[in-house]
Order: C-alpha cells, then sequence, then structure tokens
C-alpha cells in the first residue's frame, strides 16, 4: 500500500507545563519534569482521604496523587471569535475548551477553504469531572447547582460543536483506540486527504477526564506508580503517571502545501496500526501486535528502520510494557546499533489519548531545532535493553543528517500504531499520489440487533413491522458462557454495553464463519455511558461519613451505589474496549476502535469501515453501536437541554461486511448490499 506524503502545516498544544508547542519543546530539551501533586479540589474530596501507602491494600484508594496537570490555561483562552456564544463555551469542561482552543491555534498559520476542512481527534471517553458533578447532582437530588446538561455527552459533541464553532464544512468525530487513539486520528485524517475529500484536517487528541477515576483505576490495575515517578526505560520503573492534556496538528496533502507556500514543520510518510488480537489479555501487550504496526507503517512509506534517527517511543514505564516494546523494535530494528531512543512521558506522565500527538510535537521540534531532547530518570536502564540496537538518550544532542523519526503509541486494550515522519526538504520527498478508496460494491453478509426487550434479530424484526408491543429498556441481555474467552466473574464488572455488544457480536460471526482475523477490523459507535460516574460518588462519599453515621454506614453506603473497583472493572468500563473485546473474542488484529459522534456514531463507523474495505485495508468489518440510554442521567440531560429528540432505548447493532466479491467467493449470504 503506498502512502502520499502528508504536510504538517500547523500544531497546537494545552499540555502539564506547556500550553505551547514552543514551550513544549524548551521543557523537552532542558528535561525538565512538568508533573505534580494534584491540583486543589481536582477530586472533589481531600487527598487524604483516598491516598494511601504503597504497602497498603489500595481498594477505593490510590498510592500517589502525582501526574500531569495543565496550569494556567484560563489565562491564554479567549472564548471569543467562535461560532458558539462566549457563556456557552464557558460553561462547558475543560475538555471542550481544550479542543476549541488547540484546534483553533493549529488552523492559525492555514489559508484554506473553512468548508473543505474536517476534524478527526482521540477522545478519552472515561466521564470528564463535570459529566461526573453532573451524573451524582442527578442521584443525589440535593438541589445544589448543575453543570450543563451538554456536559453529559462529552464524548463525541465536542467534536461536533468544534466543526459548529470554526465553521468545519467537512465535518467532526472523535474515537477512542486507548493510549493509540491520536495516531490513529492522524491515520483517518491522512485518509481524508488521500481520498480527495478535504483539502485540511485537524487531528491529534485530548484527555481531561475526571482524575480521581484515572488515579484510583490504575491503582486497581496496579499500573500506576507508587513512587511518584514517571521513569520509563528504567530497571526501577514501577508504573505510569497520569497526564491531562490535548494536542493538535494541521494536516495537508504535500504537494498543495508546496503549492499553497506554506511552512512546512514535518512530513508523514506513513502510519501503521493494528490490533493484538487475543494475544494474552487486555493487560500483557504483545510483540507481535506492536511488529505489525511499526511494519506496516515501513511497508507504505518506502523508509526502512536504517533511515530513522531518532524513535519516541510509548514507553510509559510499566516495567512489562518498556520491555515488551523493546523486545518488538529489536525484531524491526535488528542488525542495527545505538538507534537513539525516549520517551515525553518522562517530563510529563502519560497523556493516554493525547500521548502520540504531544510525542509527534516534541518531534517537529527536534526535527526544527536539529538537537534530539533527552529521556529523564533512567538512570539504571531497563535489563531488556542490554544487547538491542537502542540507546536511551541521558542529554541533549546535535542532530546530524537527515532528520527522519519514529513514533509508537500502543493501548489498553490492543491498539498499536506506529508513525513516520521527516523534515522537508524541498524536492526530497516526491509527492506522489494514493490511490482513492475504489467506488466498490459492499455485502451485508451477516447481522444482528438486540433492541429494548425484543430479545434478538427476528423480535426485533417483528416489533418494527408487525407493531409487536416491546419496551424501550433491556430487563436481561441473553449471553452464553460457551465459547466466552472472558471469565464469567471478570464480566461481572463489565458495563452492560459492553455485555450486549459483545451478545450482538457473537451472533452476527455465528452467522459469518468465513471471517479471516488479520484481514478484519472492529468499528463501534459508543458514547460515555453515565454509570462509571458511579465510582467517582462512591469515592466521594467519603467527604459525607459523619453524615452518613461512620465507617460502617459508608462503607454501606458505597456498595449501595456500586460495588469495589477492581482490575476487571476498569476493563469493564474503558471506553475502547467495546470494540477490542471483540478483537480479542474472535482474535481479530486489523485495527479495531471506538467511535464517538452522538447520534452518528454508527454511521460514522460505517463510513469508516466501507472506506477501509474498498481501500483494500481489510477484507471484513464488524461495524456497529451500542447504548444504553433508558437511564436517569442521559434523559435528565435531554429533558435539560429541551431539544428534539426521539425518546431512549437500549440497543446494540452489529453488521459484518465484505466486498461483494469477496462475499461471493467465500459463499455468503448476502443479505444486502452498500451501494457506492
Amino acid at each position: 500500500m503506498h502512502f502520499e506524503p502528508i504536510a504538517i502545516v500547523g500544531q497546537a498544544c494545552v499540555l502539564p507545563g506547556a500550553l505551547t508547542p514552543e514551550a513544549l519543546w524548551e521543557a523537552a530539551a532542558a528535561g525538565r519534569d512538568l508533573t505534580s501533586s494534584v491540583p486543589a479540589d481536582r477530586w472533589g474530596l481531600a487527598p487524604e482521604r483516598v491516598l494511601c501507602r504503597p504497602d497498603e491494600d489500595a481498594g477505593d484508594r490510590c498510592w500517589s496523587d502525582r501526574g500531569g496537570y495543565v496550569r494556567g490555561f484560563e489565562r491564554v483562552f479567549d472564548p471569543g471569535g467562535f461560532r458558539l456564544p462566549p457563556a456557552e463555551i464557558r460553561a462547558l469542561d475543560p475538555l471542550f475548551q481544550w479542543v476549541l482552543h488547540t484546534a483553533r491555534q493549529a488552523l492559525a498559520p492555514v489559508d484554506g477553504r473553512r468548508e473543505r476542512t474536517g476534524a478527526i481527534f482521540g477522545n478519552l471517553s472515561f466521564p470528564s469531572g463535570l459529566m461526573a458533578r453532573y451524573a451524582e447532582s442527578v442521584w443525589l437530588t440535593e438541589g445544589a447547582e448543575r453543570p450543563h446538561p451538554r456536559n453529559r455527552f462529552m464524548s463525541g459533541l465536542p467534536a461536533l460543536l468544534l466543526a459548529r464553532a470554526l465553521g468545519l464544512g467537512g465535518g467532526a468525530f472523535a474515537l477512542d483506540a486507548a493510549c493509540a487513539s491520536s495516531l490513529y486520528a492522524i491515520k483517518l485524517a491522512c485518509d481524508r486527504l488521500h481520498d480527495r475529500e478535504a483539502d485540511v484536517m485537524l487531528a491529534g487528541a485530548v484527555n481531561r477526564a475526571d482524575d480521581l477515576f484515572i488515579h484510583v483505576g490504575f491503582c486497581a490495575l496496579n499500573a500506576l506508580s507508587k513512587t511518584g515517578r514517571s521513569r520509563p526505560f528504567s530497571a526501577g520503573a514501577d508504573g505510569l503517571l497520569p497526564a491531562e492534556g490535548a494536542a493538535f496538528v494541521a494536516l495537508k496533502r504535500l504537494a498543495d502545501a508546496e503549492a499553497d507556500g506554506d511552512a512546512i514543520l514535518g512530513v508523514i510518510r506513513g502510519v501503521g496500526l493494528s490490533n493484538d488480537g487475543r494475544g494474552r489479555g487486555f493487560l500483557a501487550p504483545s510483540e507481535a501486535g506492536q511488529i505489525q504496526a511499526m511494519r506496516a507503517a515501513y511497508a507504505m512509506s518506502g523508509l526502512s528502520p536504517a533511515d530513522i534517527g531518532l524513535v519516541e517511543c510509548h514507553a510509559t514505564g510499566t516495567p512489562v510494557g518498556d520491555a515488551t516494546e523493546i523486545r518488538s523494535m529489536a525484531e524491526v530494528y535488528r542488525g542495527l546499533e545505538r538507534v537513539p531512543i525516549a520517551s515525553l512521558k518522562s517530563n510529563m506522565g502519560h497523556l493516554i489519548t493525547a500521548a502520540g500527538a504531544a510525542g509527534l510535537i516534541k518531534l517537529l521540534g527536534a526535527i526544527r531545532h536539529g538537537l534530539r531532547a533527552p529521556s529523564l530518570h533512567a538512570e539504571v536502564l531497563n535489563p531488556a535493553l542490554e544487547g538491542s540496537p537502542f540507546r536511551v538518550l541521558t542529554e541533549a544532542e546535535p542532530w546530524e543528517g537527515p532528520r527522519r523519526a519514529a513514533l509508537s503509541a500502543f493501548g489498553f486494550g490492543g491498539n498499536n500504531a506506529h508513525l513516520l515522519v521527516e523534515q522537508y526538504r524541498p524536492g526530497a520527498c516526491a509527492p506522489g499520489g494514493a490511490a482513492p478508496a475504489e467506488e466498490a460494491e459492499l455485502a451485508l453478509v451477516a447481522m444482528s440487533v438486540i433492541a429494548g426487550d425484543t430479545g434478538d434479530t427476528r423480535g426485533f424484526a417483528r416489533a418494527l413491522l408487525e407493531g409487536a408491543p416491546a419496551s424501550p429498556r433491556a430487563r436481561e441481555i441473553p449471553l452464553t458462557m460457551r465459547g466466552l474467552r472472558f471469565p464469567p466473574k471478570d464480566l461481572e464488572q463489565a458495563l452492560p454495553q459492553q455485555l450486549m455488544l459483545l451478545a450482538a457480536a457473537r451472533r452476527a460471526v455465528a452467522a459469518a464463519p468465513s471471517l479471516d482475523g488479520a484481514r478484519t477490523a472492529v468499528l463501534i459507535g459508543v458514547q460515555a455511558d453515565p454509570e462509571v460516574c458511579r465510582y467517582g460518588l462512591r469515592w466521594r462519599l467519603a467527604e459525607r461519613a459523619d453524615q452518613l453515621g461512620g465507617p460502617g454506614a459508608l462503607a454501606e453506603a458505597r456498595d449501595g451505589v456500586v460495588p469495589l473497583l477492581k482490575s476487571p472493572g476498569v476493563l469493564g468500563t474503558m471506553p475502547n474496549i467495546p470494540a477490542n473485546r471483540l478483537n480479542s473474542q474472535f482474535d481479530l488484529t486489523a485495527p479495531g476502535f471506538t467511535v464517538a459522534s452522538e447520534q452518528l456514531s454508527g454511521i460514522t463507523a460505517l463510513a469508516l469501515a466501507a472506506r477501509g474495505l474498498r481501500a483494500g485495508e481489510y477484507d471484513a468489518a464488524l461495524v456497529g453501536a451500542v447504548d444504553l440510554s433508558c437511564e436517569p442521567v442521559h434523559q435528565a440531560a435531554l429533558a435539560a437541554l429541551g431539544e428534539p429528540a426521539p425518546p431512549p432505548g437500549d440497543a446494540a447493532v452489529v453488521l459484518v461486511l465484505k466486498r461483494v466479491a469477496d462475499a461471493r467467493r467465500d459463499g455468503d449470504h448476502v443479505l444486502a448490499l452498500l451501494a457506492p
């Protein structure tokens, strides 16, 4: 597959200790640690109520309050100049504000028609702080002032408001591929440019999830640093530190950027994606999956590992994760010596969805200044580096020769991405042209619907076509245990949306048995589930312990809200896992991710799947959507907004798509055709 080079013509960020790309580069080059303790009032309770010693049981608690936090944003943000009222913008979670600010800043240098501009970005769809506060205000009903109801819709609405605020005629949506999200977004944005569906694309990611949930959740996964230090590549690394922020780049086809006289910050030569499939589990990264993504990037770029002068690694500071990444890279870079590597996470912690885009901005600074920035806190190196082709940068050093870099992002759930970027040199990189996706017919070869209490696809059809009575609320989820790849105890803390989607997918796949796992993608429309906010309420009840009657009453009240969060519960609430649980169940190693565009989420996922099939990126796709919206927080937000909307309902839909020729070759029963 050929990749037409894409020019980076704008950049912007809101990151810990760095509210501009220039500040990010200055901090990285100087080797500054930008992590700190949590800001006052961020958690909604006194930190001492949730902090514990590293040797204590971390149930309902966490070992550290340190992370990478954005400070001073209100001093640089101007809510004026958007096509939205400033008062409305100020009522929204900082997540929305960071998206609007960074998108506008990234587009500032670009001359182009906004009607031919679009945006795709990663958004960690765990509930934001204001969504959590909104949900708690609905459940507690104590008359406290509620946040603006739009904060409930923090998954896809930031993208839709961005398109409205900046007049982007090319549309916008968000996605969640966990830690690989921003590189997935960049790849999909490049696709839009390659297909000539847009002339300018914004891409990147934002993460501003409720920080209390992130800290306690990473403790439940045993992934949070007990010492409160982010130490990628270190033999003493003991876990990650969470971070927050947003980072965006503006992209154009290289030939267009040259013709328009744009200042070209760098050139993207390829982006490879993959999924671990079944692997060893969601929390155990797969060398094979990472290697697949890296080799895909090189195959489409025309470059080789020997061309690379710097690798910005995923490297979060977890011993198992870092060692796995070093081994997978060693396989791809076999035969080379002393390839420089570093990780921005040593400076500011793990930005999760925004990590890849922030790493790219750091690389653009290195390319511009001809300087490789150091990686911090790795005085004694991870043993996996011994005998490897790599050397960790411990101090800034000049970057001589062609400046080409690689960037990795590997996420929970098995999402893998690898991006190649180089210095712009006029005439050094022939623009060429990627073939747009073919206008081929697609076949629907299987489908499954679980809607309300209709039970299955046949029940749904009866309710739809015969007017059979049905309730919009799903009273139970028909999920059989036989053939299930997940222990039933692990699924007890999974959100019902994950279980309903899994049940629907198993039925659809059973009707399409000829799927090639290496060539089948998964794209699922979702939005943040308010039920996740119950955990924040559980922990914040500690501030009401005296009112409740002491520790015993507090424990009882907490268990009445939601059970203690354990590792399976964290995975059962992760917003990318609805898709990646299907990757694992069916051992599918093509890309898998969730899409957030509110009511358009499923339709957007369908359009993306159709494009990937027509482009030959995969041969089959599980595409669908899930939403259990018959719950009080969602209904309260709809009522408060007073906007016309269909009544909520619980449903999961999964379709299996193939190209028509492949479906006929495989002997599939074709239910319908999707015209070009």
